[in-house]
């Protein structure tokens, strides 16, 4: 399978799901979300893993003169939470029905900005060292490529302004075996693995936590 064919299959795979139950295929906790339930656990992500760490996350800024990113938003969970804490977000995710449903439910969030991308890179966005954080949760545990996951990071590291935090997951369970046109289980990486890639991308890998589990978190540092 070409990497053409491999992310055609993904936006495809991921509008299928969309349409089907994006929610559910967003969290997986239930397939019979309401609005208020849905949306209230994207502001519980962001309670565990964004107001736990606004000392690495805003560096003294103030969180409403921040501009911030969300790689792989779905149907807007967490980024409706995001634009409740900080003054501009952006988010991207490879479906254009995801981005579609997202757009409905936060049209009354003007500071909010939804763009489908073309699966490998965030060339829909052009301003350079521009972003002072970049989030993703239950995202990269999805892509079968490191291909396409490192050319992300690589993307996000020329986006944000030197010091400035990308903080998200990947899958670190290095026994699991993925398949190239497995748009659900995503490219496994070790902790030396996710230090070489912050090397090659840019990045200063300065913590890590949960290597060897579904739920790989990564703290990587735009490198001046």
């Amino acid at each position: 399978m070409t990497l053409a064919e491999q992310l055609e299959k993904m936006r495809r795979d991921w509008d299928e799901r969309a349409r089907e139950n994006a929610r559910y295929f967003v969290n997986t906790e239930r397939t019979d979300w309401t609005d208020d339930e849905f949306f209230a656990s994207g502001r519980r992500t962001v309670s565990e893993e964004i107001l736990t760490d606004m000392i690495n996350i805003c560096q003294e800024k103030d969180p409403m003169q921040m501009k911030v990113l969300e790689i792989g938003c779905g149907a807007g969970r967490v980024t409706r939470a995001l634009s409740d804490l900080f003054g501009e977000v952006w988010a991207v995710d490879v479906s254009g029905e995801m981005i579609r449903q997202a757009t409905q439910a936060l049209k009354d969030r003007k500071h909010v900005h939804l763009l489908q991308t073309n699966g490998t890179d965030l060339s829909a966005i052009t301003a350079d060292g521009s972003f002072d954080f970049a989030f993703s949760t239950i995202v990269f545990q999805h892509i079968p490529s490191k291909e396409v996951i490192e050319n992300y990071v690589r993307e996000v590291a020329r986006l944000l302004r030197p010091g400035a935090l990308f903080k998200f997951q990947v899958q670190g369970d290095t026994s699991i075996e993925t398949q190239p046109d497995d748009t659900w289980l995503g490219a496994p990486y070790s902790d030396e693995d996710a230090c070489a890639m912050a090397e090659r991308c840019g990045f200063e890998p300065r913590y890590r936590h949960g290597a060897g589990g579904q739920y790989f978190w990564l703290w990587f540092f735009r490198k001046s």
